[in-house]
């Protein structure tokens, strides 16, 4: 594909692919949908955080693993998870596997999410403090520095410092399920719900994935050899200089192709080298 720098031209064509295929038909199959069961924000940013932190592996394996979970929360994750002890969310998952992360993991995000609501009254109000406090320089960009508090602050009410299921950005990984849960949050359009309110969409980080590691490749959009957190925020910044409002707002679109083995990767590359 043709090397194409940030142009108006190129954002011409972006904007084409959001408004084709930036639609509900297109979710499936996504941990995305979960979230469409629930109608309160608390138990949205809830459903988002446990879909998003076991959004990794085969994705049929994904969609198991979410509904499994969240189907023994009850309707209102919130109300649940408030009133459950450790020892009682232990028990409820004895013997759960989701690739890497096993019982003890899964329950410590949960006791963990327990625990902010409790402090915080939300998800959202949590990592507003994190926000708050980032350190200014730790970071190229404040939300991560907001990230690794938020992530560490959350794992902590179980007495857990880190853990795969809450990537730190402090390793350097591109922590595509956590800046994958906050475009969730912050964004609000026809796919993503947008509860948040506390952090702009001009702050938020792309979730990168291979797949969009690849496109971002082609259109010379980053230099980075590997899909780590340098080159998210690279992407990001690239992104930010043709949609600087909202630079995450392609990453849905420009996913359905790794995602819809049915959708025309050649169609995307077309309409990516009209520009």
């Amino acid at each position: 594909m043709t090397v194409i720098p940030p142009s108006k031209k190129l954002r011409q064509a972006l904007d084409c692919l959001y408004n084709q295929y930036n639609q509900r038909e297109f979710v499936h199959p996504d941990p995305l949908e979960f979230l469409y069961y629930y109608t309160e924000p608390r138990d949205i940013e809830i459903a988002g955080l446990i879909a998003s932190s076991l959004a990794y592996g085969r994705v049929q394996q994904i969609l198991k693993s979410v509904s499994y979970v969240l189907s023994r929360l009850s309707e209102n994750p919130g109300s649940f998870l408030v009133s459950a002890s450790l020892p009682e969310l232990r028990q409820l998952f004895q013997g759960f596997k989701h690739r890497f992360t096993t019982e003890t993991d899964l329950t410590n995000l949960l006791f963990g999410i327990r625990g902010m609501v409790l402090e915080y009254s939300s998800l959202e109000l949590a990592f507003k403090k994190a926000w708050d406090t980032a350190e200014e320089g730790l970071f190229p960009k404040r939300i991560a520095a907001a990230l690794s508090l938020f992530n560490r602050k959350l794992l902590g009410y179980s007495g857990e410092k880190s853990g795969f299921i809450l990537p730190d950005p402090c390793a350097g990984s591109a922590c595509k399920r956590s800046f994958l849960f906050l475009r969730w949050m912050c964004r609000c359009d026809k796919v993503d719900p947008g509860v948040w309110q506390a952090i702009k969409s001009s702050e938020l980080v792309v979730p990168l994935d291979t797949h969009l590691f690849k496109i971002s490749k082609e259109l010379g959009l980053v230099q980075r050899k590997s899909p780590d957190l340098k080159a998210a925020i690279e992407i990001t910044d690239a992104f930010a200089g043709i949609c600087p409002e909202d630079p995450v707002r392609y990453d849905f679109c420009l996913t359905r192709f790794g995602i819809h083995p049915e959708l025309d990767y050649m169609a995307l590359r077309c309409e990516l080298e009209k520009a």
